[in-house]
């Protein structure tokens, strides 16, 4: 079996070098064929510095590509086309992994049981949550990257991260590659394209493994836990939700493209947040009314289909 690792970046320089030092750093067996290809989304900094400096010190492993179109999904699909392994693992700039990480996330793609595989994705705390963090809502999802299901393997029912995950290489070219009007774009907040993907095999059967010890730490950025931040990420993934699902079936009435039911829950969601008392559960129904809101101004900005198909999507 050979591996690509796609690494997409974009001004993380510094925090990308941490990251390729503890995947350069894994411990495979000496039949494991493996490249590591940086993918570079237009950077202002010295990202190409820090790459060309691995391809230096590893020669043959690091490779350096430039995506000029920015997004994650344009730069994960350039990483697709360059690939050379037959299993495509992906992670983020800006964690860290063990050095058993690659084999223990990918071993299981050697046969044809599992189409892809999902690790534990750890978040890493700089300093306590604040209490008025509804943590408990939060802790398995989007904005602090956290994927845990648990610590038994065994197939997954929902879809992995991005920042951990890997696919044989045949999942791209049977359903196609990860959706370019989905995904972020610099420092647009605009989700998806990973879960989309992972969706898109699940619901055409295909079974994806999860694996609890390919553990990868993500760090908990300040800026993120900031109520401005969360905001702004729960209406972009009202966004990204209406995008990739569309508007739900059997809805017959519209305003301005937009379906009646979400101005019903925008109404009670509104109401829940300014009766709640707590402070965590009232920034809680905050995030939904903010979330909703995300939902509201796609449909008006791009009215949505009935519902989205499942098949392949096939970039531009």
């Amino acid at each position: 079996m050979s591996v690509t690792v796609v690494v997409c970046t974009y001004n993380r320089c510094n925090l990308l070098a941490a990251a390729l030092a503890s995947l350069a750093a894994s411990t495979l067996p000496a039949s494991f064929e493996w490249e590591v290809v940086v993918v570079d989304n237009n950077s202002s900094d010295k990202t190409r510095d820090v790459v060309e400096e691995f391809c230096r010190r590893y020669p043959g492993r690091f490779r350096y590509l430039q995506e000029a179109q920015q997004g994650v999904s344009h730069a994960r699909n350039a990483g697709i086309r360059e690939s050379r392994g037959d299993v495509l693992a992906f992670m983020d700039d800006d964690v860290t992994v063990g050095p058993e990480w690659l084999w223990n996330l990918t071993a299981a793609l050697q046969t044809g049981e599992w189409m892809g595989a999902g690790g534990r994705i750890i978040p890493v705390w700089s300093s306590n949550p604040p209490k008025w963090l509804p943590i408990e809502r939060l802790q398995l999802s989007g904005p602090f990257v956290a994927f845990d299901p648990g610590s038994k393997p065994g197939p997954l029912r929902e879809p992995p991260f991005g920042a951990n995950m890997a696919f044989r290489k045949e999942a791209f070219e049977k359903y196609g590659s990860f959706r370019t009007d989905l995904g972020r774009r610099a420092n647009n907040l605009l989700s998806n394209e990973d879960t989309e993907f992972g969706r898109r095999l699940l619901k055409n059967g295909e079974r994806l493994r999860y694996e609890p010890s390919a553990v990868m730490l993500h760090p908990v950025y300040e800026n993120r836990v900031q109520k401005k931040y969360l905001l702004a990420w729960w209406f972009a993934k009202g966004r990204a939700d209406v995008a990739e699902w569309g508007v739900e079936p059997e809805r017959k009435w519209f305003v301005a493209g937009i379906p009646l039911y979400l101005f019903r829950r925008f109404a009670a969601w509104t109401l829940r947040w300014l009766a709640a008392i707590h402070q965590s559960r009232r920034f809680s129904c905050k995030m939904s009314v903010w979330n909703i809101a995300g939902q509201i101004a796609e449909c008006y900005q791009h009215p949505p289909r009935a519902s989205r198909q499942t098949g392949a999507f096939v970039e531009n």
